[in-house]
C-alpha cells in the first residue's frame, strides 16, 4: 500500500478560493497543486500521478469544461469535479457531457466538497474502502482482520496481503509474477513459485480447512484465481 498522499490538482483563478480549497485538502491529508489557469496543467498530468482534478469553469485562458473535454480527447481519464458559479441546468448538463464526474456550484460547503472528493476517490480506487467482501470473506483493511461468518480468522501479514490481492482481483487469473510484485514487493527475489504455492496452500487451510468452499482455482500455465 502506498504511503504517499493522494495528489489533487485544483484549477481556480480566484486566489482566495484556491487557497481555501488547498488549506482544507492539505488539512485532510491530501497533496495539492494549484493552478490559476489551465497553462501547464497538461504537462503536470503527464509527469505526475494525479488522482483528481477540481476545475473551475470561468478561467482566464480557457473555459474549464472545454479544457476537460480536450483532456478526455487526449486520453486523460483522471476524475474531474467541476466547482463553478455556472449553475443553470443546461450548464450542469454540459459539464457532465464534456467529461465531468461530479458538479458542485458556488457558493459551496467545504464539508460537502470533501465528502464528494472522498466518494470519487473511493470509486476510482485511490482510497481503500475500510472493508471489502468476497462471498463470505470480509477483510477489514484498517484493522487488517478477516472474518468468515462472523468468526475472526488470524492471518499473518503476508497472508493478509495475499488474500487482499486476490479479493481485489476476484474471478480473474493472477500470474505469480503479479503476486510477487504485490505481496512480496522488495522481497520478491525470495518468492519462488514453490514459496507462492506454499503460501496459498497455507491460506487455503486457514480460510477453508475442510476444502468444501474451493475459493482458489489453479489456472494452468498462469497461476491462481479466487472464485
Amino acid at each position: 500500500m502506498k504511503d504517499e498522499p493522494i495528489e489533487i490538482v485544483v484549477i481556480e483563478d480566484e486566489e482566495d478560493i484556491l487557497e481555501l480549497i488547498e488549506y482544507h485538502l492539505v488539512k485532510n491529508g491530501y497533496a495539492v497543486t494549484g493552478f490559476l489557469s489551465t497553462e501547464n496543467v497538461e504537462q503536470f498530468l503527464e509527469e505526475e500521478e494525479v488522482a483528481l482534478l477540481i476545475v473551475d469553469r470561468n478561467l482566464p485562458d480557457r473555459e474549464g469544461s472545454e479544457f476537460v473535454k480536450y483532456l478526455r480527447g487526449m486520453g486523460h481519464e483522471t476524475p474531474v469535479i467541476f466547482l463553478t458559479a455556472k449553475s443553470k441546468d443546461a450548464q450542469i448538463d454540459e459539464g457532465f457531457q464534456r467529461g465531468g464526474d461530479d458538479y458542485i456550484t458556488k457558493p459551496f460547503r467545504t464539508k460537502e466538497l470533501l465528502f464528494r472528493i472522498e466518494a470519487i476517490l473511493k470509486r476510482a480506487g485511490a482510497i481503500q474502502q475500510n472493508k471489502i467482501k468476497h462471498r463470505d470473506l470480509i477483510l477489514d483493511i484498517r484493522e487488517r482482520t478477516l472474518n468468515i461468518d462472523k468468526i475472526s480468522i488470524p492471518l499473518t501479514n503476508m497472508e493478509f496481503n495475499l488474500l487482499h490481492t486476490f479479493i481485489k482481483n476476484a474471478n480473474q487469473p493472477i500470474e505469480r509474477e503479479f503476486l510477487r510484485e504485490e505481496v512480496w514487493g522488495n522481497d520478491r527475489a525470495d518468492s519462488h513459485d514453490k514459496t507462492i504455492n506454499v503460501a496459498i496452500n497455507r491460506l487455503k487451510k486457514k480460510i477453508d480447512p475442510t476444502g468444501e468452499k474451493n475459493y482458489f482455482v489453479p489456472v494452468w500455465g498462469i497461476g491462481y484465481k479466487l472464485v
